[in-house]
């Protein structure tokens, strides 16, 4: 029953193809869309034939393809023919022209090598065009080295020489070296001959620029300048040449700007101002000075156009010729500008030393040696040292500067041999006071002065010494020959109930009264060192502020202390004589030393000189000066400066109560044996020293 229901084997494989046959697809479309066209009715007998039917729709569409391309096929016979007809053409021309070629094969050949030999005539042809234009120069270039006047023409032709004598020595490293030297000989020839001509061209036309004040240096001669450059010897000729001839108008100008002036008389002449050496002199260095910054100008331009931002082409070549040094320039511009200068040198010298020789004031000669000072400095970078302008201007400077020291030493040897008298009230003398107002007139001369940037300023100390250490040898002097003659002038000031620092009685005032006759001999030195201190005060108190003086004020305020401490040695030496106490003082230290040493001594109750009746005198004198009702200091009073009044007065009392605590510690020292030591000293060191400094 099975095996009856089952389908053939064929019928099978149509079926499962029939139904995997995938309906959506684009081709299976397309065809039933197709098919839709012609096969319009669905019946038995249309499925039957339809294969036939898809056949004769095929067989139609065919059909109707022939009859729409048939048009086209005949064209394309058309065109057969003609193609045929056109390679028979082809085929007698190529007869023709292979008997042609057969005919004419030996004129083509020699076509051929003619046309090569041409060729290689050109060529030939060039080579020796570039051989003449490299190695010969043209008869134009002949005739513009040797007969025509100078033009650019001749410094082309003499560039073209160069250029030929450099490429023989590239020749010489081939083997043409024989023509090489051949040739190089030739342009040695014209080489010279043209420089020779170009020298004595530029020697005249520089011996024109001589006559000129500001002369135009043109475009050519700087060329023919520069074309020297590369014979040393040519263009030193002509640079001496130039050197003289600007040497001798220089000097005729600066006489003439020296007696006659300017154009019309503007400027006036230097020499109207000669009674006036500051400005006599500051003009005749700013004439030289002008004058060398044109002259230099002229110098670049004329002999070293390199300088300049703008040459030439044929200027820019000849720069480039080997054996042209710029770095040469700079020495060799300074000799031509030193001889150009010597001319003004002994007519400038012999002025200034006139000037000099009359003697102008302390003020005017430091001026002028600022000015010359100055100007050595800017002459010398413009023109360089080891030059006859600078060493004059040099020595002129040294000549001012010993004149100003000369005058300095003069006068403080005037005032050494005629030292003035110490006043009553033993302020300084005029000569100190106008010797400080001197100074400081020179410190603003100095603090004003022009300096050039590559120079520094000159040192001021010797000034300082040279007019200052005179006058305090001075102040020194007489203040020895007061206190030789013994006399102690005292002035006592009266000061104001204002003065603050005096309101108070002063213990110091009461020591050191008590009767103007009552003080030792020995302070009769007193006066003078306050005479010196008011000196030295009065000469340091202006110098405050002033940088330059600051070593000198620091060497004055030295002094000033060391005389304070002499006064105040002096003084305190001087209240312990009175007292009796200035000889024991020693027996004191020596005391205390060998008590702290350990040593053994013999006390000081049982010396005659420190015992208990007469240390008790010495003491009560001594309480008794300390205790006075009068309210003067002398000697101090005369101290101009408040402030070194009140230090020296500070001081002494200090050294009293210093000197007392020394006293006290040795009476109250046990190993002395004073009985009563308390009934000796009867005032503590510090109860004292408070009484007297006030702390």
């Amino acid at each position: 029953m099975g095996s009856a229901t089952a389908l053939a084997p064929g019928l099978s494989r149509k079926l499962k193809k029939v139904l995997e046959t995938r309906t959506d697809s684009a081709d299976l479309l397309a065809s039933l869309n197709t098919l839709s066209t012609f096969y319009t009715e669905n019946t038995a007998h249309a499925r039957r034939n339809l294969r036939s039917t898809i056949e004769k729709r095929g067989l139609s569409v065919n059909e109707e393809f022939l009859a729409a391309s048939s048009s086209a096929q005949q064209a394309l016979d058309q065109v057969e023919e003609e193609v045929n007809a056109l390679a028979a053409s082809c085929d007698v021309i190529a007869k023709v022209l292979g008997e042609c070629n057969a005919t004419t094969g030996d004129l083509i050949s020699t076509t051929e090598r003619l046309k090569q030999e041409l060729e290689t005539t050109t060529q030939r042809q060039e080579i020796a065009s570039c051989f003449l234009r490299d190695y010969q120069l043209s008869n134009d270039e002949i005739k513009a080295l040797r007969e025509e006047d100078l033009s650019e023409n001749f410094f082309k032709a003499l560039a073209h020489v160069h250029d030929i004598h450099a490429n023989c020595k590239v020749l010489l490293r081939t083997h043409h070296q024989r023509a090489g030297l051949d040739l190089m000989d030739m342009m040695s020839v014209y080489q010279e001959g043209a420089y020779e001509r170009l020298c004595r061209w530029v020697q005249a036309e520089c011996a024109k620029l001589g006559d000129q004040d500001n002369p135009e240096v043109s475009e050519l001669l700087k060329t023919a300048v520069r074309c020297l450059m590369a014979r040393p010897v040519l263009f030193k000729y002509c640079a001496e040449e130039v050197a003289n001839m600007r040497h001798n108008t220089l000097f005729r100008r600066f006489i003439g700007a020296l007696t006659r002036g300017g154009p019309g008389g503007l400027p006036r002449p230097i020499e109207v101002h000669a009674h006036d050496p500051l400005r006599y002199v500051g003009d005749m260095l700013g004439w030289l000075h002008q004058a060398l910054a044109s002259e230099r100008e002229l110098v670049l331009a004329l002999l070293y156009p390199d300088s300049n931002a703008e040459t030439g082409a044929i200027a820019t070549r000849f720069s480039q010729i080997p054996g042209h040094d710029d770095r040469k320039a700079d020495p060799e511009l300074k000799f031509v500008l030193g001889r150009i200068f010597e001319g003004v040198c002994r007519p400038f010298k012999i002025r200034v030393e006139q000037v000099l020789q009359s003697q102008p004031n302390f003020i005017i000669s430091y001026k002028l040696t600022n000015t010359l000072e100055f100007y050595s400095h800017t002459i010398s970078d413009l023109l360089g040292s080891e030059t006859a302008l600078w060493n004059t201007l040099l020595g002129l400077k040294d000549a001012a500067q010993k004149t100003f020291f000369d005058m300095l030493r003069t006068r403080g040897e005037k005032l050494l041999r005629y030292p003035p008298l110490v006043a009553a009230d033993v302020s300084p003398p005029p000569a100190l006071k106008e010797g400080v107002s001197m100074l400081l007139e020179l410190i603003e001369t100095y603090d004003s002065m022009m300096v050039p940037m590559s120079a520094r300023k000159p040192a001021f100390e010797p000034v300082i010494s040279a007019l200052l250490d005179p006058i305090i040898q001075m102040c020194e002097q007489a203040a020895e020959a007061h206190k030789s003659k013994g006399v102690v002038q005292t002035s006592r000031r009266n000061r104001t109930s204002s003065d603050t620092a005096q309101l108070r009685r002063s213990s110091i005032d009461a020591i050191l009264d008590n009767g103007s006759g009552a003080l030792p001999s020995k302070t009769r030195e007193t006066p003078a060192r306050i005479f010196l201190i008011n000196c030295l005060c009065a000469i340091r108190q202006p110098l405050f502020g002033h940088e330059v003086a600051s070593e000198y004020v620091n060497k004055l305020s030295s002094m000033i202390e060391n005389h304070i401490h002499g006064i105040i040695e002096a003084e305190l030496e001087a209240i312990l004589k009175r007292c009796g106490l200035s000889t024991k003082m020693s027996l004191f230290h020596d005391s205390l030393k060998e008590v702290e040493s350990g040593e053994s001594q013999l006390p000081l109750a049982e010396r005659d000189d420190t015992s208990p009746a007469t240390l008790s005198e010495c003491l009560k004198t001594f309480f008794g000066l300390i205790l006075g009702s009068e309210n003067t200091l002398p000697e101090f009073e005369l101290m101009q400066v408040p402030s070194l009044r009140s230090e020296a007065c500070h001081q002494l009392a200090k050294s009293i109560a210093d000197s007392y605590e020394v006293i006290y510690k040795a009476i109250m020292e046990p190993g002395n044996q004073y009985p009563d030591p308390r009934s000796l000293a009867r005032h503590p060191p510090d109860q004292i020293r408070t009484i007297l400094v006030g702390c």
